[in-house]
């Protein structure tokens, strides 16, 4: 079990931020799914493979499933690789940590990707917390805040500590 620390709780981004995460996250996962359509198409009427048909043949299940794992790898590369941050969280200044205060691991990040899909996750927002965040232990903070209250409690703990130049 992870240490809770309530500093994590106290910059907890906003429902709106969320929101605008959410949506400026959900409109390049479309422009993905329209880039990844027409190369199927293009690889399909050059090769009449019907193994490259992705997208406009394969029916409503397989369109949710390829939707799906796309939406997986979206999300897990971009926490992972960038600490934290989509593009939607660039654009809030938000970020994703550990409720101890930590970078999330790798299980952490997959777990919080894994959990988006589930049809109807982005109603357990009406809670306390998405099952994304609450499931794996993990926030969404207002990074810029987050650090501004971290660094003045470091100052206050270090007064009076020798000071090695």
């Amino acid at each position: 079990m992870r240490k809770y620390l309530q500093i994590v709780d106290r910059h907890k981004a906003s429902l709106g931020t969320r929101f605008v995460n959410n949506l400026i996250d959900t409109i390049i996962l479309m422009i993905i799914h329209i880039i990844l359509g027409i190369l199927s198409t293009i690889i399909y009427n050059l090769t009449f493979n019907n193994f490259f048909f992705f997208f406009n043949n394969g029916g409503f299940i397989w369109d949710v499933f390829v939707g799906a794992v796309v939406a997986v790898i979206y999300f897990f590369l971009w926490e992972y690789y960038t600490d934290g941050k989509t593009p939607g969280k660039y654009v809030t200044g938000t970020k994703v940590i550990s409720i101890d205060g930590t970078r999330p691991t790798t299980k952490q990040y997959l777990s919080r990707s894994l959990y988006r899909v589930i049809p109807f996750e982005a109603f357990t927002f009406f809670g306390s917390e998405g099952w994304h965040d609450g499931m794996t232990d993990t926030r969404v903070i207002n990074y810029k805040n987050y650090e501004t209250e971290r660094q003045a409690k470091s100052e206050i703990d270090n007064i009076g500590a020798k000071e090695i130049a």
